[in-house]
């Protein structure tokens, strides 16, 4: 058979979006807004909640109150309470849980405040810190999601059951961390807990969240860094440096290094996890075709037993109402609507309308400052669709896409450049630059011009039959639209960990230049080609630095032609370009509950920058980092900043040699002129067999050190 291979340079240097910083699982966000004090006890006027679709019947008064534990242990919460019911009027209660720091939120902004649209009709609202995190006591938990977390997130549920303004009904609410706790908890099945409400979140822990994405080791995402700064931060608004407090937070050990130590898919992923069959409460899902966590949407869709609904928009990782790019929308009135029905027992309708409300995107430019996506608003009364078909195209020695016959065998190879990736966007949560400086190092197979709109919406796959030359490869798929005018812009992609190609908990090396029969599932999409543009599916074998190179140099080949099943081929989800039945509406959004911040016009995205150099040592940073802000987070007590740099070095010879340095450091400012500064700073490299790494991490009180503590280790690479 024919064989060719494709050796690629690229430019100098480039240039792509950074997404916005402090992303991922957990649902860290670079909005910035001024902070609703929560000492004492607020009265939200309601003026700004007016002009709602379900006009608000309470005033909202906001207080501090403990949660006693089993074991003595405070669990800080602020309490929304519905002001101006008859007298002794109960009400069921939902809450949001996480370790974000409900009242000194590094952002600026509190996601608790969404607690005053449910609270105004009708409902207690509650956001609580996760012990050991925030206000509250105890000590910090050793991981995400740990048994304790959940053990006190039914203590929670249980104590607001039991409250003499309480119905005895609860529900959990929350993005990211707080989702997932909201799912981890309903697998527990609490017998207060009546339904969630779940937003951009998950229950795969290993291939779906940000520490090993597809299986992939994925040290680019900010979150997997930034949680160990803001672990070690005192409560506020004292901010105390005694022994005990410094025992609970600051020395605690990484999560980083928990994670690095956790390779594959074994049982430390699934310990806060249950099987979906044992959910019994019903779930509102909602989720973004530019968040990582998307997949969850189809799978409970099909899988789930327990009555589910689920939109899905066209923004990342945020609140539909308070998103970029938009169009936003109103969900909270849905909600309502949603809470009513499970926890007061109402005849909302809510389960009579069709199960998913998604958003069908048209094509856009590939511009990342794009405030506003194309496309309509589509129904779907099942899953997946009734009238999905699955369109094979075949990938052809001509560098084309074809659904007719399979082409004759031939065999398409590459050289592995492992610094390739950052050309293409970083990762998920925002609009993707043109495709064009990544997909010249890689395979690339381009459909003819289509003669007809068309449309997808599910699941794409691509099945490859590749080989590599070298014991451990990964591959990334890329699916794009390329317009008549060239530009390329990503509609999905989806990675496979080629030592994972059987099974995620137990990998095994490749054989060299043995022919594998791989399948890689791409992220959940939807999307509209027009007339006149093409098909393309893009092949490489890295996406530096979001994930981790794979450690030889080594050549990748494609094997195309054969029977139709065996094939290397894309596989898309279609369906007709309107649904049968009528479009969803949606509430013009409400005002917003906070006003905007003054950091809101002043803030700019920050970009990666990757440079090349004569020594073969590509090196992308975090362009402009390493400064703090001019303008400081205020809080009643303290003014608040932090600043950041990072690095990531690869040699595209001796991919082995990658490495990532950085540092992290948060500021609180007093006006006693006390200053405290947490830093926390990071060496992580690799050689072919091993990992290596080294966290430092210093407290100082007016510029001297009064704590350091530091973590260091050797660890295997296990088919990473």
């Amino acid at each position: 058979m024919p064989q060719r291979i494709h050796h690629y340079f690229g430019d100098s240097w480039t240039e792509a979006p950074l997404v916005r910083a402090l992303r991922c699982t957990q649902g860290w966000r670079s909005i910035a807004a001024p902070v609703v004090m929560l000492l004492g006890i607020l009265v939200v006027p309601t003026l700004a909640l007016a002009a709602q679709s379900t006009p608000p019947l309470y005033k909202v008064q906001r207080e501090h109150v403990w949660i006693p534990m089993k074991d003595g242990v405070r669990l800080a919460a602020d309490l929304f309470m519905p002001v101006g019911g008859r007298p002794g009027e109960k009400f069921p209660a939902v809450f949001k849980y996480d370790p974000y720091r409900k009242d000194d939120n590094r952002n600026g902004f509190s996601e608790c405040d969404i607690n005053l649209y449910f609270v105004a009709r009708g409902y207690v609202g509650a956001c609580v810190d996760v012990r050991g995190s925030g206000q509250s006591e105890g000590h910090l938990p050793p991981r995400e999601y740990s048994a304790q977390e959940l053990d006190d997130g039914e203590e929670i549920i249980a104590w607001l059951a039991r409250q003499p303004w309480s119905s005895g009904a609860v529900g959990i609410f929350g993005k990211s961390w707080s989702g997932f706790n909201a799912i981890q908890l309903a697998m527990r099945n609490p017998p207060a807990l009546k339904a969630i409400i779940t937003v951009a979140s998950t229950e795969r822990l290993y291939e779906e969240d940000c520490h090993y994405t597809h299986g992939i080791m994925n040290f680019g995402d900010d979150y997997n860094v930034d949680i160990d700064a803001q672990n070690p931060r005192s409560r506020s608004p004292d901010f105390p440096t005694d022994e005990q407090t410094l025992h609970n937070r600051f020395d605690s050990p990484p999560w980083t290094l928990l994670w690095l130590r956790q390779q594959r898919d074994d049982d430390f992923w699934h310990e806060p996890e249950k099987p979906l069959d044992a959910i019994r409460v019903p779930v509102l899902l909602i989720g973004a075709f530019l968040d990582e966590y998307r997949d969850t949407i189809p799978r409970w869709l099909s899988e789930v037993k327990t009555p589910v609904r689920a939109i899905v928009g066209p923004w990342g990782h945020d609140y539909p109402h308070d998103v970029n790019p938009g169009p936003a929308i109103e969900w909270r009135d849905l909600a309502v609507r949603w809470w009513d029905q499970w926890l007061k027992g109402k005849e909302t309708g809510v389960m009579s309308e069709p199960k998913l409300a998604v958003y069908m995107r048209h094509w856009f430019p590939p511009d990342p400052r794009l405030t506003h996506i194309p496309g309509e608003w589509r129904n779907e009364d099942r899953w997946p669709p009734r009238d999905q078909k699955i369109q094979p195209y075949y990938l052809r020695p001509d560098h084309s896409l074809s659904n007719e016959d399979t082409p004759a065998p031939a065999v398409d190879s590459l050289k592995y450049v492992p610094s390739i990736g950052v050309q293409a966007g970083v990762d998920d949560f925002d609009v993707q630059p043109d495709q064009r400086s990544v997909d010249a190092f890689s395979l690339v197979y381009d459909s003819a011009p289509l003669a007809k709109d068309s449309a997808i919406l599910g699941v794409p796959e691509v099945g490859l039959r590749a080989s590599a030359t070298a014991p451990q490869a990964d591959w990334f798929v890329r699916l794009s639209d390329v317009a008549p005018d060239g530009s390329v812009t990503l509609i999905t992609d989806g990675a496979l960990n080629g030592a994972q190609r059987d099974s995620m908990a137990h990998p095994q090396a490749l054989e060299p230049d043995k022919v594998y029969a791989l399948r890689v599932r791409l992220h959940f999409t939807s999307w509209v080609f027009p007339t006149g543009h093409r098909i393309r599916v893009a092949i490489s074998n890295a996406r530096w630095p979001m994930f981790w190179p794979t450690p030889y140099a080594m050549i990748t080949s494609l094997y195309l032609g054969g029977p139709g099943a065996q094939a290397s081929r894309l596989l898309l989800p279609t369906v007709p370009l309107t649904s049968a039945l009528a479009p969803p509406h949606f509430s013009a959004v409400a005002p917003a509950d906070r006003p905007t911040s003054p950091q809101d016009s002043a803030r700019t995205s920050p970009k990666w920058t990757l440079h090349r150099s004569e020594f073969g040592r590509p090196t992308i940073v975090d362009a402009g980092s390493g400064q703090w802000p001019e303008k400081p987070l205020s809080f009643p007590w303290a003014l608040y900043s932090n600043r950041q740099h990072r690095a990531y070095e690869v040699q595209d010879e001796h991919p082995e040699l990658a490495s990532y340095t950085g540092f992290v450091d948060m500021r609180q400012q007093f006006p006693n002129h006390r200053e405290l500064i947490w830093h926390t700073e990071w060496n992580i490299h690799s050689d072919r067999t091993n990992f290596y790494y080294d966290l430092k991490r210093e407290l100082l009180e007016d510029g001297k050190a009064i704590r350091t503590r530091e973590w260091r280790d050797t660890v295997p690479r296990d088919h990473q």
